[in-house]
């Protein structure tokens, strides 16, 4: 079993194969408690840096979009392959990774309680911890769909290296953001918190386990939040398109006007619901 010491546990494994450990004065005894505190220090910088990635988090969206339209307009490449056939596929697989990450994000958000799960600008907050719905296979899903969401968004310039890049990088950034808002989680929800924690992956989700949620799927919430992301995916379809033909208008035939009017009724939509917000439509929405 383990045990504190100085005030830092002792792992029950070291102790388990190295019992001599809990001689006071042992080095064994001694180096168990530094690597303790060099793994507690770790943990402490990730969850500071990754407070600040989670103050900006809303910027990473628009960078990946904008470098992607960038990649495809230089490159005019729908995809890494020699043959169009492989080019056509890579698009779509493309479009599928990112609608998949948009799609858990559409769940989780109509599933999520009320005051959770939000868009917070200033600190991570929970009215409640959610376990159920999504929430019971792992424990970041909007992450995981962020993570997604954000690869095929960059797989869509038709460059696998861009494509690769973004995912380690989004992983890396979400990893940290998860570790800081986990600490406020197990600061305000205690034992609840670490027995939810205990067989549910952080990022990587399980098979097994789904626990129906607890609450009916809001739509208008769901609308509320998410409307963004799936206007950005929209969004990145057209404009990664559009830059393959060097944004010419002149150069479009007529069933390719038919994508831009398309867009264009998009952006209505968009700025209707805009109009809802700002009426207070969504306003006991968080």
């Amino acid at each position: 079993m383990g045990g504190e010491r100085n005030g830092w546990r002792v792992p029950s494994s070291t102790v388990l194969f190295w019992p001599q450990i809990l001689v006071e004065g042992s080095p064994l005894f001694y180096a168990a408690i530094a690597a303790n505190r060099r793994n507690f220090m770790y943990q402490q910088e990730l969850a500071r840096s990754g407070k600040r990635l989670f103050f900006i988090r809303g910027t990473y969206i628009y960078i990946t979009i904008a470098i992607s339209v960038l990649i495809a307009w230089c490159s005019k490449d729908w995809g890494p392959f020699k043959s169009a056939a492989g080019d056509c596929a890579w698009f779509w697989v493309s479009l599928a990774v990112a609608s998949a990450g948009a799609i858990i994000r559409v769940f989780t958000s109509g599933w999520a309680a009320l005051g959770t799960s939000g868009r917070a600008k200033v600190a991570a907050e929970a009215s409640e911890l959610n376990t159920t719905g999504p929430y019971s296979l792992v424990r970041n899903p909007l992450y995981v769909g962020r993570i997604l969401n954000f690869t095929g968004l960059a797989m869509l310039s038709g460059s696998w290296v861009f494509g690769a890049i973004v995912f380690l990088l989004a992983i890396l950034i979400y990893e940290r953001i998860s570790i800081y808002e986990e600490e406020f989680l197990r600061e305000k929800f205690g034992a609840a918190h670490a027995e939810w924690a205990k067989d549910v992956p952080a990022l990587l989700p399980r098979l097994t386990g789904w626990v129906k949620p607890k609450y009916p799927f809001w739509w208008k919430r769901m609308i509320w939040r998410e409307q963004n992301k799936l206007f950005l995916l929209a969004t990145t379809v057209f404009l990664t398109w559009f830059a393959r033909l060097d944004f010419n208008v002149d150069a479009l035939t007529p069933a390719q006007w038919n994508w831009v009017y398309a867009y264009g009724a998009l952006v209505v939509v968009r700025f209707f619901i805009g109009g809802l917000k700002m009426i207070g439509f969504f306003k006991e929405l968080s």
